[in-house]
């Protein structure tokens, strides 16, 4: 199956899991994620401010929070197709753009260097047991994650676990994927 079928076939299976069920894998994924030693062991956080049928991030931003960590939040540059990351400490920073993303105000938060984010959530629709992804399709996280030096992680439902994905040489695995069902590990602590 190509990735944009692959990619599809998920973005609707997503769309359509009932309510209750979706809270359900979303304690489970946030209570897994915030108790994990990485989240422990981790002070600069970068994360999506989910929206739609993405999983929820906002109880790990507000946990965050709460754990006095640095929050970071993608702001996509659509001209240049890359991602820069901005301190968020209040979602009073965040403003809606195109394909209605919440992404951080420039003019109101700092810019964080990719170096300096110890945990980096990368977001996606499938992941294979090699830690590799398909993703919304932009390419973004590809190009940012090619000297990203530290630990990508994933929150995904069991559902969104598959054996094998294709992969092409720019495609840079996660360490780890957080599922409902705990962890699997790929390259992580």
């Amino acid at each position: 199956m190509e990735k944009s079928e692959l990619r599809n076939n998920m973005i609707q299976r997503l769309k359509h899991i009932p309510a209750a069920e979706r809270d359900e894998i979303e304690q489970a994924l946030t209570e897994r994620f915030v108790t994990s030693e990485i989240w422990k062991q981790s002070h600069t956080v970068g994360i999506t401010v989910s929206h739609g049928f993405e999983w929820n991030t906002r109880r790990i931003i507000e946990t965050a929070w709460r754990d006095r960590k640095t929050v970071c939040v993608p702001k996509c540059l659509p001209r240049d197709r890359k991602l820069d990351f901005y301190a968020l400490q209040s979602y009073d920073q965040l403003e809606i753009v195109y394909h209605q993303l919440l992404e951080p105000k420039r003019e109101e938060t700092e810019q964080i260097h990719k170096h300096k984010i110890d945990l980096l959530v990368v977001p996606g629709l499938l992941f294979d047991r090699n830690g590799y992804r398909i993703g919304f399709g932009g390419g973004y996280y590809d190009r940012f994650l090619t000297d990203f030096p530290n630990h990508k992680l994933a929150l995904a439902a069991n559902m969104q676990i598959v054996d094998k994905l294709p992969a092409e040489s720019f495609d840079i695995p996660v360490d780890d994927i957080i599922t409902e069902n705990g962890f699997l590990r790929y390259g992580g602590i």
